[in-house]
């Protein structure tokens, strides 16, 4: 088996603050962690980059202080010294190739709404993983990052997909839709997406090719293992 088709990669933004409110955030720790192991577990090796390089920001909200409140796959990944060296030095996205992987994952947390967006060096990411075939995930807020792949006015993946993120409801919700640059579920459908969701707060994923996306926390392990089936029929079809 070639190194592509064994390694997959997570971008994780490395924005901290919510807008001006003086508030931190950055990426959610569950929907790292819980993705991180599916992959693990079942072979693959998973490297993690950010959008600035180094030790990317957590959302404190995502890594309660009290460990019997966290699930099982954080505090696996937190007791983990291979996991957690990967999340201290993380390289810049712009220092990653997409031919070394089969697969890319963007996990969300408010943080991505501002920094992935406009990430020409995850944009093109993207789009190279998009055109070798690898398979692309992203959850909650981390499909805020498939607004990067741009070809001129056009955005490759998302214009005419099926797409799925954190909705519009769930931001006024968790009273943050004043704050964020944008609301994502709508700035997708303005871009062509066509747009699926569940009831605010429920799980739920969607699938359009190779592409996969999930609404919330809750989605981020089955987003992994839609990736894992798209992973495994392209290793199955490469054997034969």
């Amino acid at each position: 088996m070639s190194n592509r088709r064994q390694n997959v990669l997570f971008v994780l933004t490395s924005h901290d603050s919510l807008g001006d409110t003086g508030k931190p955030t950055g990426f959610h720790f569950d929907e790292l962690a819980a993705p991180y192991w599916r992959f693990m577990d079942a072979g693959y090796q998973v490297e993690i980059a950010s959008i600035a390089g180094g030790r990317p920001p957590h959302d404190p909200s995502s890594l309660s202080e009290d460990e019997e409140q966290r699930s099982g796959s954080l505090q696996r990944f937190l007791d983990d010294t291979d996991a957690m060296a990967k999340l201290e030095k993380t390289p810049s996205v712009d220092a990653v190739k997409a031919e070394r992987y089969c697969a890319i994952y963007l996990p969300g947390g408010h943080g991505a709404m501002w920094d992935m967006p406009d990430c020409e060096a995850l944009g093109g990411l993207l789009l190279a993983a998009q055109d070798n075939g690898a398979a692309i995930g992203a959850v909650c807020h981390g499909p805020a990052g498939l607004l990067a792949a741009r070809r001129g006015d056009s955005y490759p993946l998302v214009t005419g997909r099926r797409v799925n993120a954190f909705t519009d409801e769930e931001e006024r919700r968790v009273h943050l839709a004043s704050v964020m640059p944008f609301l994502l579920e709508t700035r997708l459908k303005d871009a062509g997406g066509r747009f699926e969701k569940s009831s605010p707060f429920r799980a739920c994923v969607v699938r359009d090719g190779s592409l996969v996306t999930g609404q919330n926390p809750r989605s981020a392990r089955a987003v992994a293992d839609k990736m894992l089936e798209i992973m495994q029929d392209e290793r199955t079809e490469n054997a034969a």
